[in-house]
């Protein structure tokens, strides 16, 4: 999972760059960058590390420009390499910069169609360079200086019938403007904004709708699926939707709204705040049904953070007494997007403290978004005993986790899912609770569903219910994946490639 950011501004934009990238850090924590143009070039910015660690003060007086592009990145696909931080950038044609969130399925074959017969050469694994490269290629068909707004959309006409998978893109080109587009699925979230200023109207588009407004930006509306926008030098908008939408195609990722996003985001018109609450309302009433009215729960106590909406609602509708009963230091990044297993039970304990007073002589239900690979919650569940807890409930905000995901989260394979191929009660056993419950499915997504003022089709729940919607998606496949991403390559620090990028007609900041 990432963060994308592009700005079409009158004045320098690498502070509104800057502060839209730590709106959007939660995307995010390994790596961070950005572009600027003026003058008909390019300002790079990039390396490993948190927004605050990469730009320093220096970085950003010699990012120059009213146009520019940011992205927060950890990595789903390629390596931890600098090199495969972005923006990336290829020289020709024109110059082009792009940001990219999420990932191709049909990135190897693109690969492999960019080398034998685009004769185009990438430097890293990234499907972000395939994505970059394809895309400069289809401008670099149109063979002349300067690019009508209708030249860009058929060359992304052209994208769309290439690329496989999910994305949701910023991109520059150099002497002609801002572009961004989302997959034909809307699988990655993708929102654009404008605000009036004394010397005319400006636009930026995020990943999430709480970077535009933090930054006194209108939110016009989500770029729909198969859509693009091109935002030119003297900040024109024009639009085209390049890919025609069947019924049933708009289907956004429903893990966006159980985990990733802030809940002060507003994806595809759904409130991520509500949609929690919705579904802390949905977990209630199948405790009640399953466990009946006599559940013994003396008090609710969430697992920072994202479960708090969810949590804070289950216990209204029971009627139990809501506590935070753990005490987060914020400065250990997110366990889920972190590398390798040891590394993530190492940062459990790091990161969280009991406040004993809460736990001790109680039957506790504990609240968490998910339960992926089991390792967080066997350590909170431990936590919690080691506090004085009488029994220790566990309640799942989202269904069994038994597929990975190959849209663009760095959600693990499945032989490290701790749901897949083990029932309810096994899962209970492993983690160390004393009951365990999950959220049902069909109540999850008519929890996120707000039928009222979303115009969505349906929702990607491949890591629930296994069915791909974008892509040729078979066994193969996932074999393929499951030896690129299991934790044993990862903690052995495995790199496929490492290779420079070649940053040709840059300024490297």
């Amino acid at each position: 999972m990432c963060g994308v950011i592009g700005v079409m501004a009158h004045e320098p934009v690498n502070q509104i760059l800057y502060d839209g990238l730590t709106m959007l850090q939660h995307r995010g924590q390994d790596a961070a960058g950005i572009v600027t143009l003026k003058d008909n070039r390019l300002y790079l910015r990039k390396d490993n590390g948190m927004v605050r660690d990469v730009f320093l003060n220096k970085h950003m007086v010699r990012l120059v420009g009213n146009c520019g592009i940011g992205h927060v990145r950890y990595p789903t696909a390629g390596t931890s390499s600098t090199a495969e931080a972005q923006p990336l950038y290829v020289n020709s044609p024109y110059g082009v910069a792009l940001a990219h969130n999420g990932n191709l399925t049909n990135a190897e074959k693109l690969a492999r169609e960019l080398y034998e017969e685009d004769r185009r050469h990438l430097n890293t694994q990234s499907d972000s360079e395939v994505l970059l490269n394809i895309f400069a290629h289809e401008l670099q068909k149109f063979t002349k200086t300067s690019l009508e707004p209708q030249d860009i959309f058929d060359a992304l006409k052209k994208v769309y019938k290439r690329c496989e998978g999910a994305y949701a893109v910023v991109a520059i080109i150099t002497g002609h403007g801002m572009v961004a587009f989302r997959d034909p699925n809307g699988i990655r979230p993708l929102i654009y904004g404008r605000r009036l200023t004394e010397k005319g109207v400006e636009y930026m588009v995020a990943s999430e709708s709480v970077a535009l407004q933090a930054l006194g930006f209108e939110v016009v509306r989500d770029i729909a699926p198969g859509e693009a926008i091109y935002v030119d030098l003297n900040h024109n908008l024009h639009t085209e939707q390049c890919v025609e939408i069947q019924d049933g195609q708009y289907t956004p990722c429903i893990f966006e709204y159980v985990y990733f996003a802030r809940p002060d985001s507003i994806i595809d018109n759904i409130s991520v705040h509500k949609a929690r609450m919705r579904m802390g309302e949905k977990l209630a009433e199948q405790i009640l049904r399953e466990w009946g009215e006599d559940h013994g729960i003396d008090v609710v106590i969430p697992i920072p953070d994202t479960s708090r909406n969810s949590a804070l609602e289950l216990a209204h509708h029971l009627n139990v007494k809501y506590r935070e009963g753990f005490n987060k230091n914020r400065y250990i990044g997110r366990t889920f997007i972190m590398p390798g297993q040891q590394q993530r039970k190492k940062s459990v304990r790091q990161k969280l403290n009991a406040v004993s007073l809460e736990f001790k002589n109680k039957n506790v239900l504990l609240v968490d978004d998910s339960i992926v690979r089991g390792t967080t919650c066997h350590e909170i569940i431990q936590m919690a005993r080691d506090a004085g807890a009488k029994n220790v409930f566990f309640a799942s905000a989202a269904p069994p986790v038994m597929y990975p995901n190959v849209y663009g989260i760095d959600m693990p394979v499945r032989s490290e899912l701790i749901s897949s191929g083990r029932s309810v009660e096994e899962v209970r056993e492993i983690i160390g609770a004393d009951r365990l419950i999950f959220q049902d499915l069909d109540d999850l997504i008519e929890a996120v569903n707000d039928t009222k003022h979303s115009r969505v089709h349906g929702f990607d729940c491949s890591v629930f219910d296994g069915k791909y919607i974008a892509g040729k998606i078979d066994e193969t496949y996932l074999t393929e994946l499951q030896n690129k991403r299991n934790d044993a390559t990862k903690d052995k620090g495995i790199s496929l490639v490492d290779a420079p990028v070649d940053m040709t007609g840059v300024s490297a900041v």
